[in-house]
């Protein structure tokens, strides 16, 4: 019996390796690349023009905005590794889509193909590093991080991001936030194709946090990201009061939504005691690796109070987040499903401003380990897009409520609602333009 049970704790720890290996956002050694998401099923021929995905940009931004507490991989370098930096650097990665062999008109066009049939790579060929962002220095890291040179540069981050904005007629600033097990590069490529689909509107920030890409960080990148949660806080806070975004809008990915949450439930905290104003649009939690019952102490504690709305997206399929619920004997939050209590049924009816899309039935949405499901899935990607666009909620979009309780997910026509309701929201905004 003894050795029965050794051996089935031998399989259980055998499982772990495999899963977080494959855990999403995984990079392997060395330059990362990432081939290009598949195109969101909203970007079809028939509308496509109307939508105008990246329509008219002649010259697309090839820089994606970065802030990183890695520490620089070797003294005055501007590649970062997977150690704590104890401050916040701000900067810019210069991105190529492809081999660099076509031009933007045929990039736009290879990035819509339904059906591709090659992988299409993206990748980090450069990256610039502004300076030092001075309210993260800390006396424990202060004297350390200025022997090395490096200077506060917060206005020239801040100007950089303006003069975006200023570019764009939309003036929203969106930050992104990875997951577990990735190296510096790939937030910043994930960013970039998220940026791409939305037709560079905007201004996107990778926050790239020192996670580890190695299997068996997981414990020990948990531990950084309650660290990193400090920075995000920082970066928020900074954009809030140094840029002209209307809105800073948040996805915060697997272990990502657990640096997200603590953010701003700090910062949820400080508002209630008179802390700077914040302009803090759509929250969105893609397969969120956290306690789902410490989320639910967050909001409690204010958190809707600082925001437009929270998203959490869901998924029974999510084999990674199943095998951190038996790490820790805790629900995740990214795979609540009808775990949800008639309490939290009650909440959810009565706070509007918290929604929860269950994409457990969405056959994209569970390939692989069902955890990277808001790239893998185009039509989990149109939803989150969509919002992030048009600012649609969700029966705006053409999601149904569930018999389980105020939980929404995907009909069979799904495509066809969100096709129409965008169609006529254009339709009422050419009218408008056109007598105003």
């Amino acid at each position: 019996m003894y050795t029965l049970i050794i051996k089935k704790n031998n399989i259980h720890m055998l499982l772990m390796l495999v899963l977080l290996s494959l855990a999403a956002g995984c990079s392997s050694s060395g330059p990362s690349t990432l081939n290009l998401m598949p195109a969101p099923s909203i970007y079809n021929p028939e509308i496509e023009e109307a939508l105008n995905i990246s329509k008219g940009v002649l010259v697309p931004p090839t820089e994606i905005f970065y802030a990183t507490n890695r520490a620089p991989a070797v003294a005055n370098s501007t590649q970062y590794s997977g150690e704590r930096g104890g401050v916040l650097r701000f900067g810019e990665a210069r991105i190529m889509m492809g081999k660099g062999e076509h031009t933007f008109e045929e990039v736009r066009e290879i990035s819509l193909l339904k059906n591709r049939s090659e992988e299409y790579p993206l990748s980090v060929t450069d990256v610039q590093e502004y300076g030092l962002f001075n309210k993260s220095l800390n006396s424990f890291y202060a004297e350390e991080v200025l022997k090395s040179g490096r200077t506060a540069q917060d206005d020239q981050f801040a100007k950089r991001i303006n003069e975006t904005l200023a570019n764009s007629s939309r003036k929203d600033v969106y930050i992104y936030v990875h997951g577990y097990k990735v190296d510096f590069d790939n937030p910043i490529l994930v960013a970039s194709e998220l940026w791409h689909f939305l037709g560079y509107e905007g201004a996107f920030v990778a926050f790239s946090w020192p996670s580890t890409p190695r299997v068996m960080a997981y414990l020990a990148d948990l531990e950084t990201a309650e660290i990193s949660s400090y920075q995000l806080r920082r970066l928020i806070s900074f954009l809030s009061e140094n840029t002209d975004a209307e809105r800073i809008h948040i996805l915060g990915y697997s272990v990502g939504a657990r640096i997200v949450v603590k953010s701003l439930s700090q910062l949820s905290l400080t508002r209630r005691h008179g802390g700077e104003k914040l302009r803090i649009g759509h929250v969105m939690l893609l397969g969120g690796d956290l306690d789902a019952d410490m989320f639910g102490a967050n909001i409690n504690e204010g958190l809707l109070d600082i925001v437009d709305d929270i998203t959490v997206y869901i998924s029974e399929n999510d084999q990674a987040l199943a095998f951190s619920g038996w790490v820790f004997s805790r629900s995740r939050l990214g795979q609540l499903g009808n775990e949800i209590t008639l309490t939290v049924k009650r909440f959810l009816e009565g706070n509007p401003k918290l929604n929860v899309v269950d994409v457990t039935n969405d056959s994209d949405a569970a390939s692989g380990i069902g955890h990277a499901y808001f790239r893998q899935s185009p039509q989990v990607s149109s939803d989150i897009l969509m919002t992030l666009k048009y600012n649609l909620k969700p029966g705006e979009r053409g999601l149904k409520r569930e018999d389980y309780g105020p939980v929404w997910s995907f009909p069979e026509d799904y495509m066809e609602k969100l096709h129409e309701r965008i169609m006529r929201r254009l339709a009422k905004k050419i009218a408008k333009e056109s007598n105003p």
